[in-house]
């Protein structure tokens, strides 16, 4: 980049001029060397009652704070001239625009991709089967989510509360009953759905603000009933020796039934990838869409309200449900800690982060945010502060998702026999 483009970039973001975003920047760091002066410098000797003067750290915070508000005005800036510049649409959503479109490279890279996925675990240790069961359940749980927030547009806060359901369904019919896991599987897709209905009609005249703070009660209540009700989830402690998936009959060992898991998870997926994009793009999906930009417009097109978010509800519901028997399943132990609004709030973050109403969004964001965490172990306590700085970066420079999700166009193309008659 020439000299003009980067004083371009600095204008743009409303800098007055380069000098002026340099000496934002010091002060910035004046400001925070200031604030970090008696922890980064002073270093007191309880054992010979002396002080330490470390003066070289407090420049080392000077120049990294200098330099990073710095870059942080150019990244700003950068972002501001390519939004005026561009369409919006970044070079990795171009490229997945331009192989979806073409139908060999389509193909091309939908076999290059389920290739890796059933090697992997042949590719991979236990370890990295296990991550990447996790991740695909919360794949699962982020896109059940997506058909509540990033289509109908309603905030749920409690969506934890239908895996849940799921989990406790499973281990509490398998611990008396010996049910399993395949005849739980839909019966769990049917608990969770008919939960959904029932916290969705009392809710129906809410949105907004109010509607996330009933479904986080929601959420709340069926945890507190999970760690309360000790006759029968047996409280705190917890229900153990859940069942794994039997292959025809077979019991499997802790290797063979994880690779099991996994390829389990990898045809859920499939079929929820399947079933949301048949519903994204149905019927029942426009009308989703419209609920989501104006309930009013959308009640005035003739639209019933109510069923429109009874069926968000239920459908979003019933993935979770699904979620929960397979999170049972792999973990063996279910507990009420399991399911803490955290649960939701990361589910949430990866609608958000990965783009709402983008399936190819939600499936980058459970990516990133399930995991970046697990791969940065090796920082230990500087993780979880890694794993934060990552996600204000992606909110602040693409606000809309990492893949925003894109209207299908239908265009109109005349017959020019029929037209030339005319």
């Amino acid at each position: 980049m020439d000299r003009q483009g980067f004083l371009q970039f600095f204008l743009s973001a409303g800098c007055d001029s380069f000098a002026h975003a340099l000496k934002k920047s010091f002060l910035a760091a004046v400001w925070f060397a200031f604030v970090t002066f008696p922890i980064m410098v002073i270093r007191v000797n309880t054992i010979e009652h002396t002080v330490d003067w470390h003066w070289q750290r407090l420049g080392y915070v000077v120049l990294a704070v200098f330099f990073g508000s710095f870059v942080w005005r150019w990244l700003l800036a950068r972002k501001e001239l390519k939004k005026d510049e561009s369409k919006g649409e970044s070079r990795a959503e171009a490229l997945l625009t331009t192989i979806q479109s073409h139908k060999i490279l389509k193909f091309v890279a939908l076999g290059v991709i389920a290739a890796l996925a059933l090697a992997f675990p042949e590719v991979f240790d236990l370890y990295q089967t296990n991550i990447m069961i996790s991740c695909l359940v919360y794949v699962v749980l982020g896109l059940g989510l997506n058909i509540v927030v990033g289509l109908a547009g309603l905030l749920d806060l409690g969506y934890v509360a239908f895996y849940a359901v799921g989990a406790y369904a499973y281990a509490l019919c398998n611990m008396h009953w010996g049910v399993g896991f395949w005849f739980m599987l839909p019966v769990g897709a049917v608990l969770g759905a008919i939960l959904g209905l029932l916290l969705g009609f009392p809710v129906l005249r809410l949105r907004g603000d109010y509607l996330a703070i009933v479904t986080l009660g929601f959420g709340e209540i069926i945890r507190l009933v999970l760690e309360n009700w000790g006759e029968v989830t047996m409280g705190p402690s917890g229900i153990s020796r859940i069942a794994r998936p039997e292959f025809f009959g077979a019991k499997l060992g802790v290797i063979g039934s994880t690779t099991y898991m996994y390829y389990i998870m990898i045809g859920l997926l499939v079929l929820t990838i399947f079933c949301v994009n048949r519903l994204q793009n149905s019927r029942i999906g426009r009308a989703w869409l419209a609920l989501r930009e104006d309930e009013i417009a959308c009640q005035a097109m003739g639209i019933d309200k109510m069923k429109t978010k009874l069926m968000a509800f239920a459908l979003g519901a019933t993935w979770a449900g699904m979620a929960g028997v397979v999170f049972a399943a792999k973990t063996t132990f279910v507990n009420p800690a399991s399911f803490t609004f955290w649960e939701s709030a990361i589910i949430l973050s990866i609608v958000v982060i990965g783009g709402m109403g983008s399936i190819r969004g939600v499936i980058a964001g459970a990516i990133i945010l399930i995991l970046v965490p697990e791969y940065l172990r090796d920082f230990a306590e500087f993780r979880m502060l890694l794993f934060g700085a990552i996600m204000v970066l992606v909110m602040v420079f693409r606000p809309q998702g990492l893949i925003s999700a894109k209207r299908k166009i239908y265009e109109y193309k005349a017959n020019p026999a029929s037209a030339g008659n005319e």
